[in-house]
């Protein structure tokens, strides 16, 4: 009896955790009759183009939790605190095209008179609880206080490493409008976005802006959710067209025949951005390895690659700076020039030749 009612408690326990506003909320009401209606929502979840299983075959749950949990990790964090700058977004000329790496996959862009903010996760950690995956020392480098009011705020999809709900609920009266798949927004208007500022579309959809700026959601090949309810929301990549720039903004995705079929749409690109980190042989189909990366850029029509997804928390255990290594390899044996500035390094985004240090080097 006294294990019964602590199974319970626990049992109750957890329920109440996960009705904390932090984990968002699944589509309901006229969201979910649209949900309903997406050709990518079946059997009750959003579905990738091709059969895309949690694992790849012969890794189950038990074999990749064991792994996870108790299998051999060589630096998967950097054993000092990393190198980084800070560049004063507030104090940019207007006419300044710039990129500026936060780590991971979070970055400003201020690009043709317009800021941008991508994934912003700047919370310090990359779960509900932040001592379950705190970031890197010295990958901190920006707060939410250092953040200029944002025009366009992209969202991909909504695990915790994309969609910080401190950084998110403190931006909010700066951020004009937010971009995002759908299913997203249910989670926004829990924590306060007016459904007016909110932008959300299906796979394959135009988004027309103001000033010369349109965006194009593009397919990804990945999953999503924020507590034990997977896909209920959908994941996405952006096509991003200023006036004078187009660039892809990548999300997260394993690699597939959509990288290819973007590009003949969309291609090329001045600039592709993609995820290049937390990979794992065992589910090779929702991330990139390094070397299919540099292909998918390829496929993408890219006149330059950044690789991100790296460099700020241990998603895998891939030793800390084994992405770059591998995809500064990949890069250079395929011509692909390869952008890889520090975290907080401003990026000139109309100077195709800036060079940037392979700054991991040395960092044990």
């Amino acid at each position: 009896m006294l294990l019964l009612i602590t199974l319970l408690a626990f049992v109750l326990a957890v329920f109440i955790y996960l009705k904390q506003s932090k984990f968002g909320r699944t589509p309901s009401g006229e969201r979910l009759e649209r949900v309903k209606k997406s050709p990518h929502f079946r059997e009750g979840a959003f579905q990738n183009l091709s059969p895309t299983p949690n694992f790849t075959e012969g890794a189950t749950y038990p074999k990749v939790m064991r792994e996870v949990l108790f299998g051999k990790k060589t630096r998967v964090k950097p054993a000092v605190a990393l190198p980084a700058l800070k560049t004063d977004l507030h104090a940019l000329e207007p006419s300044d095209n710039v990129l500026v790496w936060f780590g991971h996959s979070s970055y400003f862009m201020q690009v043709d008179g317009k800021r941008i903010l991508v994934d912003p996760v700047l919370s310090g950690a990359a779960a509900p609880i932040r001592s379950f995956m705190p970031s890197f020392r010295g990958t901190d480098v920006y707060a939410v206080a250092d953040i200029p009011d944002i025009e366009y705020l992209f969202v991909s999809h909504d695990h915790w490493d994309h969609l910080d709900y401190p950084t998110i609920v403190q931006l909010k009266p700066r951020i004009g409008q937010v971009i995002c798949s759908l299913g997203i927004a249910e989670h926004l208007e829990r924590w306060g976005f007016e459904h007016s500022r909110i932008i959300e579309k299906d796979w394959n959809e135009a988004i027309t802006l103001n000033d010369g700026f349109s965006a194009h959601t593009a397919p990804a090949r990945h999953f999503s959710g924020r507590g034990l309810v997977r896909n209920k929301a959908l994941w996405t990549a952006f096509v991003l067209q200023t006036p004078t720039l187009r660039i892809f903004i990548g999300g997260d995705s394993g690699y597939d025949t959509h990288f290819a079929e973007i590009g003949a749409a969309h291609g090329p690109f001045d600039l592709v951005i993609l995820e290049c980190g937390q990979y794992n042989k065992n589910w090779k189909y929702i991330h990139m390895m390094p070397e299919e990366v540099v292909q998918a850029a390829q496929d993408l029509g890219a006149k330059r690659l950044l690789p991100v997804h790296w460099g700020k928390f241990p998603l895998s255990s891939h030793a800390w700076d084994e992405p770059m290594i591998r995809v500064t390899v990949a890069a250079k044996n395929a011509g692909m020039p390869l952008l890889h500035p520090l975290i907080g390094e401003k990026v000139d985004l109309n100077d195709e030749g800036q060079v940037f240090s392979a700054w991991w080097v040395g960092i044990a």
